[in-house]
């Protein structure tokens, strides 16, 4: 096996609404079939128009009241809420769901790597943003590659953010090794390997979070494999859901 390649694609532009994300990134680096892309999910939503201006936002008395309890401006928690299909906790942080079934901090609405006075959301729909930019760049090289679309996420029990995918096409998000056996014959049950989330992860700490601008890396070599797609816990499955809203209710 091929020892995996990764790459920072370096020399794009701030992006702006109306660019296409998949050609700039074809000019700045050669892509090979089979690569894996990671594409930072703020420069897809912004080049898609998926911004807006504090001034914009009314805020609701909910808005209002969580912003006091959160010591946040109502306008940018008003955002969070119309991002937001549930809203599982709120306080000391909103803790919502979205429609495409990840749930984090603030519906991962943010005003990082935007310009004053903005907010930037998440993609809507980013399965069909990765399969959309994978179908891109096929147009454009004639390559077959791999997409995810990433946003850095915090999590339950540990400190510090990392990269998830919140999107992805091309692959399966599990490598599932259910029925497998370990190195002493033992057939294993429960192992299910978040393979899209290592990827984003690293790719994250490629990309950086503050200055670096490097909002997209290309994973090369990477080896194929089987599992599903079921990332995301049902509500019947979610445990820590169920007790946060229990919690909240």
């Amino acid at each position: 096996m091929k020892p995996i390649q990764v790459m920072g694609v370096r020399g794009l532009p701030l992006i702006q609404a109306g660019d296409n994300i998949a050609a700039m990134i074809c000019e700045n680096t050669t892509v090979h079939e089979g690569d894996v892309l990671c594409v930072a999910s703020t420069i897809y939503s912004k080049s898609k128009g998926h911004t807006k201006p504090l001034l914009a936002i009314t805020p609701s008395e909910r808005a209002i009241r969580l912003g006091n309890l959160n010591g946040e401006d109502p306008r940018f928690v008003q955002a969070v809420l119309d991002a937001s299909t549930d809203i599982i906790m709120e306080y000391p942080f909103i803790l919502s769901e979205l429609a495409f079934g990840h749930i984090g901090v603030r519906a991962g609405v943010d005003q990082s790597n935007i310009e004053d006075g903005m907010v930037i959301f998440l993609p809507p729909d980013p399965m069909k943003a990765a399969d959309e930019l994978r179908e891109e760049i096929r147009t454009i090289t004639g390559k077959c590659v791999g997409t995810i679309i990433t946003d850095t996420c915090g999590r339950s029990f540990r400190r510090g953010q990392t990269g998830n995918a919140i999107g992805w096409s091309g692959m399966v998000a599990i490598r599932d090794f259910r029925g497998d056996t370990d190195l002493f014959g033992h057939v294993l049950k429960i192992t299910e390997e978040a393979v899209v989330d290592e990827i984003a992860g690293f790719a994250n700490f490629v990309m950086g979070e503050s200055n670096n601008g490097v909002p997209a890396v290309i994973f090369r070599n990477c080896p194929a494999w089987t599992g599903h797609d079921n990332l995301y816990f049902t509500n019947d499955e979610d445990i820590t859901k169920r007790v946060l809203k229990k919690e909240w209710s």
